[in-house]
């Protein structure tokens, strides 16, 4: 085995790693955690609003 077998492996490894990765992100089992993680932000900042509209 030479460095370029090493390399073509360690390449398509990489490869099958990041589409596992993208069909997780993607999938609809996850479609309500993100949503909810994409509300983070805004959830906190009405929560801060309503804390200094009540001051």
């Amino acid at each position: 085995m030479d460095i370029n077998t090493l390399r073509a492996g360690v390449t398509v490894a990489a490869l099958i790693t990041f589409l596992g990765i993208v069909a997780w992100a993607w999938s609809s089992r996850r479609r309500a955690d993100f949503e909810a993680a994409a509300r983070l932000p805004l959830d906190e900042d009405e929560a801060a609003t309503a804390r200094e509209k009540a001051q």
